[in-house]
């Protein structure tokens, strides 16, 4: 009689429904600020380059400071990296909504705000998506991601129309409802961090640089000293070092090199497309609501595509997946351009998202799964980076094209960098040759470094 191997449920995996609670949280906290923060920055200096500036601005700062969060979350218990983030969180979004009610929203207490926020994302976030491998399994990886993106697509298709009414009713409320996510967050993740205690799940310390028998102590010590002491730690002298391993360890990975490359290019052609068209619709006076009602049409086509999404990941190969996602979005980028109305602009945008969850879940379960435990932290953080270094520039080129060129002539460069990375995508072996999801750990062996 043959045994058979009964799949890992997700749905019974309580430790991974309270990391799924925590994290989506957080994000919808991160969704109404991402949503409000550029038409609020328009309607108070009604200037699309100052809107595109406070952008980038936040942009870089994230992306510079995820390199000491991947320190952090190498050295640190990452579960409680997530409460201390949530908890940070919800101070500064505090302190936001404090100043909507106080009518100080500014260019620059704007500016501060956004740069805070950015801050603490780069600081923390990481920390919680390593945190998922210490979860969830490497066989249920691709589902577990697919499921994210579900997850992701349901906050796109509320976070618009939910930004949209609250910002309607003032910019207080936005920071008042970003409180509350945080405060969720951070009690599930509390809720994680105890349950993982009295079932002995708790994983072994992350083995960063220089670590003693007594790290454990020391990082007991952090949690309790908070922000300040999890910083000063991550800035030792021997940080640096930690953060050149991962650049060195996943660029040493022909299996995934190659994508990040391709990550820079398209998700900077995305973004330049994305930030045009609602600076562009706030400039001809379509008001919040509407403007959030028309992620509702990319909302309903990313939920849908992640309905899809775990049968194409465990069908198809993922360099297939991929490859081919990326050309159809590229595609809805090129019939954005002499779009204007909302509705139908609401139609392309969920034909451009589709499959985009198959493409994530397909990218960031074989990232997962060929990563080590003790390098993930610095993994995601140099991946994150070399995948958004671009970023900051797209509110940059949205705000100045809208002002210099028009919308047609910036979507039309939007176009041009999506189509650039789709082609070095194809020409790209490793990432073609990249299988399914059941052959995931096996090909990723093949490329094991010490």
């Amino acid at each position: 009689m043959t045994a058979t191997t009964v799949p890992h449920s997700l749905v019974r995996n309580t430790r991974y429904i309270a990391w799924l609670i925590s994290d989506t949280a957080k994000g919808l906290a991160s969704a109404l600020f991402g949503f409000a923060i550029p038409l609020i920055v328009l309607f108070v200096t009604n200037d699309p380059a100052q809107a595109g500036i406070i952008s980038a601005v936040g942009m870089a700062v994230r992306t510079l400071t995820t390199l000491l969060g991947g320190v952090l979350a190498d050295r640190h218990q990452r579960i409680t990296m997530m409460v201390l983030g949530s908890a940070i969180g919800a101070v500064l979004a505090a302190g936001f909504t404090l100043l909507a009610l106080g009518d100080a929203l500014t260019f620059t207490t704007l500016l501060v705000a956004e740069v805070l926020l950015a801050a603490r994302t780069g600081l923390f976030d990481v920390a919680g998506e390593s945190a998922l491998k210490e979860i969830v399994p490497d066989d249920a990886m691709g589902r577990a991601q697919a499921a994210n993106q579900g997850r992701n697509a349901v906050l796109e298709l509320a976070g618009g129309p939910l930004g949209g009414v609250l910002l309607a009713v003032g910019g207080w409320l936005i920071g008042a409802a970003m409180a509350v996510c945080h405060v969720i967050a951070m009690a599930t993740a509390w809720m994680l961090q105890r349950s993982a205690a009295r079932t002995g799940q708790v994983p072994p310390e992350n083995p960063g640089e220089g670590r003693s028998d007594t790290s454990g102590e020391a990082d007991a010590a952090a949690s309790e000293v908070g922000m300040a002491a999890a910083v000063h730690t991550a800035i030792k002298p021997n940080a640096r070092r930690e953060i050149v391993e991962g650049f060195r360890w996943l660029l040493s990975r022909p299996d995934l090199r190659g994508v990040l490359f391709v990550a820079t290019i398209i998700n900077l052609g995305f973004s330049t497309a994305m930030t045009t068209i609602i600076y562009a619709l706030q400039q001809q006076g379509e008001t919040p609501l509407t403007i959030g009602l028309l992620a509702t049409g990319a909302g309903v086509a990313m939920l849908l595509g992640a309905l899809v999404a775990p049968l194409l990941v465990s069908k198809v190969r993922a360099g297939v997946a991929i490859i081919a996602g990326l050309a159809v979005s590229t595609g809805g980028v090129f019939v954005l351009i002499p779009v204007h109305e909302p509705l139908a602009l609401a139609f392309v945008l969920g034909a451009i998202v589709f499959f985009i969850p198959t493409v994530n879940a397909a990218l960031m379960g074989y990232f997962m799964v060929a990563t080590p435990t003790q390098l993930l932290g610095r993994a995601n953080s140099a991946s994150a980076v070399l995948g958004m270094g671009a970023m900051p520039l797209a509110p940059i080129i949205a705000g100045f094209g809208l002002s210099l060129i028009g919308r047609e002539s910036t979507l039309i460069v939007a176009a041009a960098l999506c189509a650039a990375a789709v082609l070095l995508a194809y020409s790209n072996r490793a990432l073609r040759a990249l299988p399914i999801e059941g052959a995931w750990a096996v090909h990723a062996r093949q490329f094991e470094v010490s």
